[in-house]
This record gives structure tokens, sequence and C-alpha cells, in this order.
């Protein structure tokens, strides 16, 4: 169902697309947005090792809500920071592809616990996070992704 990488030499193995998928912050969500345009954009996410899934965070309307509650299959794209090998202006970069079909939560305690956990990726204050969450989870939904397939590949700039 899911096209296989023409260049297999450049594939990653899964434990790199899963390392990836949990430490980078953020990647591009991507949907089935208006008239039949993809709608992209940018996303903090949290991988839980425990479940394979992948959560995502996002107030209760917009266009991304839209779209998910008329298709809820996404692509998910992540990538690191990327090296440069000595005397070489290319960047290498490993990217990870994640397709697979999301499910809207709308549980408080559910929303709190997992936004707290995406939160940890970018700061330990939990002083600020728990004002965050008291302020704003009341209006948030968790976007959860179950992957269907993964795939990740060495992409070299030059």
């Amino acid at each position: 169902m899911f096209r296989e990488l023409i260049r297999k030499n450049k594939k990653i193995s899964m434990e790199e697309c899963l390392y990836i998928l949990k430490t980078e912050k953020r990647g591009v969500l991507s949907v089935h947005g208006d008239n039949d345009y993809p709608y992209g954009m940018p996303m903090n996410h949290w991988y839980n090792e425990e479940d394979g899934k992948i959560y995502f965070h996002c107030g209760k309307v917009g266009h991304r809500l839209d779209a998910l509650k008329k298709d809820s299959r996404v692509s998910f794209c992540t990538y690191d920071e990327g090296y440069r090998n000595q005397g070489e202006w290319a960047l290498n970069v490993k990217s990870v592809i994640v397709f697979g079909k999301i499910e809207i939560v709308d549980e408080l305690d559910r929303i709190v616990d997992i936004t707290k956990k995406l939160s940890y990726k970018f700061t330990q204050d939990d002083e600020y996070i728990n004002a965050e969450i008291k302020q704003h989870a009341y209006r948030t939904v968790l976007l959860v992704l179950t992957p269907e397939h993964i795939c990740g590949k060495l992409v070299q700039e030059a």
C-alpha cells in the first residue's frame, strides 16, 4: 500500500526513525485540506515509546480540525539538524515520514498528561508548564497519530 524508497541505500533503520521521532521537537503535519488541496502545518509533537503513537495538541476549531473530521489520513514529516562532512558545504539530514490516521481526543485528563510530556521537550520549568496548561487545556484537543507506515532516509544535499 505504501511505496518503497527508490534509493534503498539511503534508507535509515527503524531504530533511527524512532529516535528522530522521539528527540526532534517539531515537524510538518499534512492533512487533506479544503478544495482537495494538501494542508501542511508546523507542529510540536511527542512520540510515546509505550504505545508507538505520536501526539499533537491544538485548538478546538480551525482548518486542521475541519480537515481531520472529513479525512483522518495524514502524513507527518520531521528531520534532524543534520551534519556536514569536513570540507563539504552540503548538509546531510535524516528525515522521517509517517503515514497514519489521527484520532481527535477531547478528554481533559489525557490532554493535561500528554501536554505536560510534550512541554518537557522544550522546558523543565514546571511552574510555567502548569500555568500554561491551567490557562489553555480546556480549549485544547489532542491529535493522536497511529502510524501505519514509517520510513526514513538520509538526504544528502550535494
